[in-house]
């Protein structure tokens, strides 16, 4: 029997009816707002829920789309204000505001207050007027855009200085994790924040990895630091439910950000297909729909007042966001490489009916753009390297013609980072890139600003320059797409973000827009041949060549090079006649009288020039085709630290580069056809003992063709930056073979290196072990009386040490040319302007050492003319065009060991090797005896 009610006195039954009243009355009035029927029981009576009104709201706002307030832009103060921030202007200032498709400029004022644009162009003086404590910059006509926007990062979830725990940017508890949030893992200390505010990055979107079919949901910040120090505190607009908070029911709701991945990424990691992969898609999105589904079932009662038996809003915790996505409330960010992918991604989309916002990595997509557009909703915006590729399979067709070729096919694109796999604070030259190969000016300066910024669904609060819009602007010391571009000033929401920027003059012409070399029949080889043009140069037609309209010529002359024609001094245009690869004359067309020829191949560089043609170094170029494909390559030598080497080998054996040689990789022929004609490189170890270098030719077939090979052993490489064993064993070891102890090959080479016969090139970093090798170098050399030829190569500490590393006269190499504090061994770095007023380059010229610059990775080694003029810029003025040219060729030879130099000149078309105007058009090499064309 069941149990009797219990009694309660008259004036709780009396407000107990009071508040079923109220109830019914709110539903009845409910109902007549939203057209909502209510189900009356014969007896004249209805049985509600209590929460009926909230329910009906609820299901009325289910499908309601993101977006801002209707009176958003009637704002006053941003929600990001921090109290205290001064008003500022800035004063006659080259405005590019990201409007009328990125075609507009104003010159004028902008004006920051409470965290927002005020106004831009002119300000009238009673507006000024009214404010006493305005802080006035001048800009001196410098260009302003809005800030960077970074559409695929890791920041603050894959740390600086990578340590145990810094890393939350993959989970491996399955390949369907919706329910994951980024936020979670966000790390406020990482040092990355403010090298990438140097770089103009003011908002970034921080995604999990892509390990997983579905990593988790995204988040977007500001990466300037906040009072409150927390990471919640740096989202943008989160999402008004994050912190269980109640949500106006008249407001739409914020968007939500959700990583996918597709292909190679969550096959490897889970030991799968890409057949496993589509299936866990299909399986979770089908949880999703049924959810969705018994929601808008549901929903369809509730509004039709069926009460009965209704229970409670069907919703699950982990699938609530993968519902949303359905709903089409999520931005969904897809890494998704090849066109296999791209299309089973495409059916899903349109199985389930949800919106990809852009596919990230892409590097086919430039192939497919048809089928791109027969994606659910929305074609997806492509977000893209511009010349990182070829580092695994899919990346393998990668082109740096893609931008403009998904441009011209009416596809929005996106230059991005992936932070750190590139160092967000050089995002900005990712879109200078993207517009040398072709994608034209506005489209590339959107790509890093208002295109991400409508991507993420925040163009009605960055990515322009409007007034009413978040105070994140970037004053810039040249234009945005000239190389090496620098923010003066960075505002993050109205507030300075650089402490006393130091800048660095730029020649007047970094002012305009650069003007891009004529690239159209490679974009057009690019899609002919499917991804994989044919890269080989051809032969000149004739024994004689001349170039015509030389701007400057720059030879060897020993171990420096030289400007040996300008047609600023002689105030004519040159002519160099080339016969047989070496060059016969050089000057003005009247003092070489055979130029006037005319059954002899001429070419016009168009105001261009020659100089000597460069090194690369500091990655496996010439040994790996692709870095991720084992099956590719010439694989890694064992570390005679930790195992024995194989019996047949014995102790004391040293493995030589020029064995594992391979020809004709596409980064090798690239890299030739940037001007980059020899690469020395060592073999790959992730131990203490690399073995002996060698330098080859980039642009040749196979070792057996003449100069293929410059030197079968050029220096002895090890490594000194591991903790296994300690660094303290490594410096034991090196010890010893520097006292003889070595075995075999490997006592043989050291007492080479004992003589001066041979370099020895280490791989450091850490400052601390670069102190501990200079006292070895001295101890040995005093022991046996001859100077050891010693390079530091990596050196991102070097220039703590400046001073001791000139006296001990030691080379370095650093690499990368622009430091990043990927590890704790490497994380003092000196950033260079506008952080620092030296940059690791010049404190070391300081003191008089020998500096060359090497490569990590061999995809970018097509990249290094721009690295030298890059680091030149940053010298401000204290490196020559001729010493930039030096740093990555006889600079490199000297230090590396290369003794026979490489002879190689470059021919360059309307403007230098050193500069975003200039193509490389012809390789002339006296050791060959041949001109080749770049056709």
């Amino acid at each position: 029997m069941d149990k009797p009610p219990a009694y309660r006195p008259r004036d709780a039954r009396l407000a107990s009816f009071r508040s079923l009243l109220g109830a019914v009355l709110l539903v009845v009035i409910t109902a007549s707002s939203f057209n909502v029927t209510l189900n009356w029981h014969r007896d004249g009576s209805v049985k509600v829920p209590v929460n009926a009104a909230q329910i009906v709201q609820r299901c009325q706002s289910l499908n309601t789309l993101p977006g801002p307030p209707r009176d958003f832009h009637q704002r006053t103060q941003s929600d990001r204000y921090a109290a205290g921030t001064p008003p500022t202007l800035l004063r006659n200032a080259t405005i590019w505001t990201g409007l009328v498709s990125g075609h507009e400029v104003i010159v004028g004022d902008i004006l920051l207050d409470q965290g927002l644009i005020k106004e831009f162009g002119t300000v009238k003086q009673s507006v000024l007027d009214s404010y006493k404590d305005l802080v006035v910059v001048d800009a001196g006509g410098a260009w302003v855009t809005p800030g960077i926007v970074d559409l695929h990062s890791h920041l603050g979830v894959d740390s600086a200085p990578s340590l145990r725990g810094s890393s939350d940017t993959n989970s491996r508890k399955g390949l369907v994790l919706p329910w994951l949030r980024s936020l979670d893992g966000l790390n406020t200390h990482d040092d990355a924040y403010r090298l990438s505010i140097s770089g103009g990055i003011t908002t970034a979107n921080v995604l999990p990895g892509s390990a997983d079919a579905i990593g988790g949901q995204a988040f977007t910040i500001k990466l300037r630091p906040t009072a409150e120090r927390s990471s919640s505190s740096m989202v943008i607009e989160p999402p008004h439910e994050l912190n269980g908070t109640q949500v106006d029911p008249s407001l739409p709701p914020r968007w939500r950000q959700m990583k996918h991945a597709c292909g190679e990424n969550p096959s490897r990691v889970y030991s799968g297909t890409r057949m496993d992969t589509i299936w866990a898609f299909r399986e979770g999105y089908n949880t999703a729909r049924k959810f969705k589904e018994s929601q808008d079932a549901y929903c369809t009662k509730a509004l039709d007042g069926q009460w009965k038996d209704l229970g409670e809003f069907p919703e699950n915790l982990q699938w609530e966001a993968l519902v949303d996505v359905l709903r089409g409330r999520v931005k969904v960010h897809n890494h998704c490489y090849e066109a296999t992918d791209l299309d089973g991604i495409v059916r899903l989309t349109n199985e389930f009916k949800f919106s990809i916002a852009a596919f990230h990595h892409a590097h086919e997509t430039y192939l497919v753009p048809d089928l791109l557009k027969k994606a659910f909703g929305k074609t997806p915006a492509i977000a893209l390297f511009a010349t990182n590729a070829r580092y695994k399979r899919e990346a393998y067709r990668g082109s740096e013609f893609a931008p403009r070729i998904l441009a011209e096919n009416g596809l929005r694109v996106v230059m991005k980072s992936d932070h750190p796999v590139l160092n967000s604070r050089h995002l900005l030259n990712e879109a200078q890139q993207a517009h040398y190969y072709g994608l034209p000016h506005n489209l590339a300066l959107a790509s890093v600003t208002t295109t991400p910024a409508t991507v993420l669904g925040y163009d009605h609060r960055i990515g322009f320059i409007k007034p009413g819009y978040d105070a994140d602007v970037v004053l810039w010391d040249s234009h945005p797409l000239s190389l090496g571009a620098t923010p003066k000033q960075v505002f993050i929401d109205g507030i300075p973000q650089l402490e006393n920027p130091y800048t660095v003059n730029k020649p007047s012409t970094f002012q305009r827009v650069p003007k891009t070399p004529d690239f159209a029949k490679e974009a057009e080889d690019a899609l002919k041949y499917d991804g994989l043009p044919p890269l080989e140069l051809k032969n000149a037609t004739s024994d004689v060549v001349v170039f015509t309209n030389v701007h400057s010529v720059y030879l060897r002359q020993g171990a420096r090079i030289r400007e040996i024609f300008s047609m600023t001094k002689a105030g004519t245009a040159g002519v160099a006649v080339v016969v047989n690869g070496k060059i016969s004359c050089i000057g003005a067309l009247s003092t070489c009288p055979s130029a006037r020829n005319t059954d002899i191949q001429k070419i016009d560089l168009e105001g261009g020039s020659i100089s000597p043609a460069l090194v690369s170094f500091g990655s496996p170029l010439g040994l790996n085709h692709i870095n991720g494909e084992a099956s590719t390559n010439d694989g890694n030598v064992h570390d005679p630290l930790k195992s024995d080497p194989p019996s047949i080998l014995g102790k004391g054996s040293v493995i030589q580069a020029v064995d594992g040689l391979q020809f004709s990789t596409r980064d090798a022929l690239l890299a030739y056809r940037s001007g980059v004609t020899v690469g020395v490189t060592a073999p790959s170890s992730s131990g203490f003992l690399n073995g002996l270098g060698t330098a080859f030719s980039t642009g040749l077939s196979h070792r057996l063709v003449n100069g293929a090979v410059l030197a079968e052993i050029t220096a002895m490489h090890i490594t000194i930056d591991s903790s296994s064993p300690s660094v303290g064993t490594h410096i034991a070891v090196l010890r010893s073979l520097l006292n003889g102890e070595g075995e075999r090959e490997l006592g043989i080479q050291f007492k080479n290196i004992m003589q001066g016969r041979l370099p020895l090139v280490i791989q450091v970093q850490s400052a601390d072990i670069m102190a501990s090798l200079i006292t070895l170098k001295k101890e040995a050399e005093e022991k046996h009386g001859a100077k050891i030829q010693m390079t530091f190569s990596g050196a991102n500490e070097a220039h703590l040490l400046a001073k001791e590393i000139g006296e001990a006269g030691i080379g370095v190499v650093l690499n990368p040319s622009r430091p990043f504090p990927h590890t704790w061994k490497s994380r003092r770095i000196l950033p260079g302007p506008p952080l620092t007023e030296d940059s690791s380059i010049s404190a070391l010229i300081a003191h008089n050492i020998t500096i060359g610059i090497g490569v990590e990775e061999q995809w970018s080694s097509r990249n290094l003319r721009f690295d030298i003029a890059w680091a030149a810029l940053e010298a401000n003025g204290s490196i020559s065009t001729a010493d930039a040219i030096a740093l990555a060729s006889v600079n490199l030879e000297h230090l590396l060991g290369v003794r026979a130099p490489n002879t190689d000149l470059v021919a360059v078309k309307q403007g230098t090797l050193l500069d975003f105007e200039g193509k490389v058009v012809g390789i002339i090499s006296p050791r060959r005896a041949t001109v080749e064309w770049i056709v």
